[in-house]
């Protein structure tokens, strides 16, 4: 089995994530440079909002001597002229960093929920792709919380929190220079403190993210054991196995309490600490102050506006903090999705893979062995030739390979070794897409979806016509019931056909295989599950819609499949015996065994008589 990147790691870093995101981000790279640029001014206006405090102070102190501030515009004006010129600074510097502020968040979140959004729908599209292996591994429900619940947080988190986060980092950063130009002793006793700040926040913010992380493990947990139970819900409520999911419901439900409480008091820790450690440099930093004061080595002003800076500072590493805490638990989230994007299909196309043959003549099995694990043996050394217009019976007990060797016809698993071929060209030369359109599968497990009856026939066959839907549903043998439904072909059925009976799911089925108009057929136990009734009206469908072309047949029922023109015995996926009806029967192996129990009765006369 191919191993994914990521599978030799614990967990997936922070640059990973900004890695796999970088292409999306790249697409959008003008919104969010406009949005950076609108951060950066209001970066620049919080700088200069304490500025205009400098000169109230230095015109109420020296009101009669006017002592110059540095700037001709300034100093040219009246000490009341003055006043009203800082007032009306201070108000417009506000304004512009309060509209810096409206572009900024309107920018990065249109910005993060666009990017997000193309990830949620790539993510889908991948997980589509990605191996049946894979998903036989995998829980629904998780994957399906891994793309709601998942993503759903990372867009809410991306404009909440991560990008606050950079604007208050390049606001501490800016305030600390403002500061250094203002006074360079005081400034360093101010950031004294702050490594002391960045390697406690970096301890707690693992934490944090280690139990997000467990939380969002959990939530995938009960999201599996929801769509198991949902999905199933007449077998448990049959079986009276509601409590046995209540009590597995319920265990995941207290698991992922007690980690986001767990989640909740870290994040506390962290913003009480940020406490802490803002009151201890505020106390230095207004002591040495002081001091300088007293010394005459600092004007009072000074310290003033020193203190203003500083409490704009404060403000931001609270929230640093705060942020912090929410930006480790929206990794936990994006690691989850990063994961399962680069999580490779182990079905590989090959780059030079062309479009599949609308028309197959043969279909050949070269000598062809598989194993779902390694050590084990599913198909040990299948060879078959099946010509156009044949229809091919497998039959066998149950795990002797029939189904697992259609999976590897519609390349769901590659062989291990071996090949399988189509008019002598290898599955492998054809695109994945295109080589599965030319199969057409009934399923054993007829699955419909809660769409209309049209809907469901063209599912997977966009632009066709209403006549070439009826024309499918009449081989089918689907016509005569469909048009007696309420709304014909418009006819909304429930999630998985439950408000058709077995009988008229299986032939909306047929007619969805027919409408591909596909050159080879699969059908897995296409009477499985029915009266003789519907079984004779899906044998005769089989039989119109298998002339001139390649099908195959997998049935535990061997009196449906006794018109075969090939029976393939398979048993721990080798080839024991081949032939028509009559051959079979006449060689007395397992298959005749087989037919008599089923049909009860001994050899049949016409194979006496040949």
């Amino acid at each position: 089995m191919t191993r994914t990147r990521n599978e030799n790691r614990e967990h997936i870093g922070a640059m990973d994530v900004l890695r796999r995101l970088a292409p999306y981000m790249r697409r959008r790279w003008a919104l969010i440079a406009g949005s950076t640029l609108a951060m950066l001014a209001e970066v620049g206006m919080r700088l200069l909002e304490p500025w205009p405090l400098k000169f109230f102070f230095d015109v109420a102190r020296h009101s009669t001597d006017r002592r110059t501030t540095g700037l001709p515009f300034l100093d040219a004006l009246s000490p009341a002229g003055m006043l009203t010129a800082c007032a009306v600074g201070m108000v417009l510097i506000v304004a512009l960093r309060a509209s810096a502020s409206y572009l900024r968040r309107v920018g990065f979140a249109l910005a993060g929920n666009l990017i997000l959004t193309q990830v949620r729908a790539d993510l889908f599209a991948h997980m589509q792709r990605l191996s049946l292996s894979f998903h036989n591994k995998k829980r629904s429900g998780d994957l399906s919380t891994r793309l709601t619940s998942d993503i759903g947080r990372l867009q809410e988190v991306v404009s909440t929190a991560v990008l606050p986060l950079a604007t208050h980092a390049l606001t501490v950063l800016g305030v600390i220079v403002v500061m250094l130009f203002i006074e360079w002793r005081l400034a360093l006793v101010a950031v004294g403190v702050l490594p002391l700040f960045w390697f406690s926040t970096q301890k707690l913010g693992r934490e944090i993210r280690s139990t997000a992380r467990r939380e969002r493990k959990g939530h995938g947990e009960m999201g599996a054991i929801a769509t198991e139970a949902l999905g199933s819900i007449r077998v448990v409520q049959t079986m009276g196995g509601e409590n046995t999911h209540n009590k597995r419901f319920e265990g995941g439900n207290l698991s992922t309490l007690k980690e986001g409480v767990k989640g909740k008091r870290l994040a506390a820790k962290l913003l009480g600490m940020a406490d802490v450690f803002i009151a201890l440099g505020t106390a230095i930093m207004l002591w040495y102050g002081a001091w300088l004061v007293m010394r005459g080595d600092l004007e009072l002003t000074t310290l003033l506006v020193f203190f203003f800076y500083h409490k704009n500072m404060t403000r931001p590493i609270r929230n640093i903090a705060k942020y912090t805490g929410r930006t480790a638990k929206a990794l936990a989230s994006a690691e989850r999705v990063v994961e399962l994007l680069d999580t490779a299909p182990t079905i590989k196309q090959d780059p030079d893979a062309t479009e599949a043959p609308e028309h197959i003549e043969r279909i050949a099995f070269e000598n062809v062995r598989f194993g779902y694990e390694p050590g084990t043996t599913a198909i040990d050394g299948v060879s078959l030739e099946i010509p156009r217009g044949t229809v091919t019976a497998l039959v066998g007990r149950s795990g002797a390979g029939k189904s697992t060797l259609m999976n590897l016809l519609l390349r769901l698993y590659d062989p291990d070794d071996g090949r399988i071929t189509a008019d002598g060209k290898d599955l492998h030369a054809f695109t994945v897409e295109s080589w599965r359109r030319r199969v057409a599968v009934v399923p054993q497990e007829t699955t419909l979806f809660a769409a209309s009856v049209r809907e469901n026939i063209a599912f997977g066959q966009p632009g066709l016509t209403d006549e070439q839907i009826e024309a499918a549903a009449r081989v089918a043998g689907a016509h005569e019931f469909i048009s007696r439904l309420p709304d014909g072909y418009d006819t909304a059925i429930g999630e998985r056909g439950c408000t058709l009976s077995e009988g008229q799911k299986q032939r909306i089925a047929v007619a969805r295989a027919a409408v591909r108009g596909s050159p080879v057929l699969v059908f897995d136990e296409p009477t499985a599950s029915l009266d003789n009734a519907n079984a004779e009206r899906v044998c005769r469908a089989i039989h119109d819609l298998s002339r001139d072309r390649i099908c195959f047949v997998i049935s535990h029922d061997l009196r449906t499949i006794t018109a075969a023109d090939l029976i393939v015995y398979l048993e721990q996926g080798r080839i024991t015996e081949r032939g028509t009806h009559a051959d079979l029967m006449r060689a007395d192996g397992e298959y005749a065994r087989l037919y008599r129990i089923q049909t009860g009765t001994g050899m049949p006369r016409e194979v006496v008589d040949a």
